[in-house]
């Protein structure tokens, strides 16, 4: 018997006698249309035998094919990603395009110079691409606080922005005092 397999007790209680279903036949019996009526398949007659089928298949649970787990890692900033995926397609182009050549050469074929110059450039470029991806991850940790030392870029960067909102409500505060004082000395509206 697999693992895909299990044994059914009979509703009266005794040993089940070789009788071996999938786990997911309840569910095609579910599934099945609604012709009237079902095939016992000698557990019993009639409505008992059919109320004994539905009740197993209420009690086999629907099991998906696989179950979502959390992701282990947060997915990528933005720019990082685009930086990411723009460096596989130069990588990916850099490869073919040396493939090509190295096929053009076994050849002696005439492409053959001008892949091998290209794939060189693209080489170049690629490396560029993947040192761009690196710039970027650094750049958007350093912007946004994800380094977590005390002498952080970031850091310092969110404190100079918090004394600055900070001065500007004592200002707005100041005006709104001011104001109300201003108003509160008059005797009539001009």
């Amino acid at each position: 018997m697999g693992t895909a397999e299990r044994r059914e007790a009979p509703e009266d209680g005794r040993a089940a006698g070789g009788t071996t279903t999938r786990p997911d036949a309840a569910v095609v019996e579910r599934a099945a249309p609604a012709s009237g009526r079902r095939e016992t398949g000698g557990r019993g007659g009639g409505a008992a035998g059919q109320k004994a089928q539905e009740g197993s298949a209420d009690r086999t649970a629907y099991r998906p094919l696989w179950v979502e787990e959390p992701a282990r890692r947060r997915r990528l900033p933005d720019p990082v990603r685009t930086a990411a995926v723009r460096a596989v397609l130069v990588i990916a182009v850099t490869l073919i395009q040396a493939m090509v050549a190295l096929l053009c050469t076994l050849a002696e074929s005439w492409p053959a110079f001008p892949m091998v110059i290209s794939s060189v450039v693209s080489t170049i470029a690629a490396t560029w691409a993947a040192l761009d991806v690196w710039v970027t991850r650094q750049v958007w940790n350093q912007r946004h606080g994800v380094v977590s030392t005390p002498s952080s870029t970031a850091r310092a960067l969110r404190r100079e922005r918090r004394q600055a909102r900070r001065q500007e409500r004592s200002a707005q505060r100041a005006q709104a005092r001011i104001r109300r004082r201003g108003r509160a000395g008059q005797l009539s509206h001009p």
